[in-house]
């Protein structure tokens, strides 16, 4: 099994619309892909403010290079994007 790693992205202040907009793109993306295991928004205050997905890869430039494609990334929505290993241990 190759090792997972969490990408954990953080929108811009004010751009839900953009996420909205850019919604399917994104999903799309995802789906095409082959190699996200688990995915889903970050809520605050009742509204989505990010993403948090997580991916399996060769290595961490892989999971970096991926989610440098994600179209929310090309749409301008993330304030920031971190990735880093994870290891599944429960679930």
């Amino acid at each position: 099994m190759m090792p997972l790693f969490a990408v954990i992205c953080r929108d811009r202040p004010g751009a839900l619309q953009i996420r909205l907009n850019t919604r399917d793109a994104h999903l799309g993306f995802i789906h095409d892909s082959g190699i996200v295991r688990m995915a889903g928004p970050l809520i605050e205050g009742g509204e989505m403010c990010g993403s948090l997905l997580i991916v399996e890869t060769d290595d961490l430039a892989a999971a970096s290079d991926w989610a440098a494609q994600d179209p929310y990334k090309a749409a301008g929505l993330f304030d920031s994007v971190e990735v880093i290993e994870w290891k599944k241990v429960v679930g």
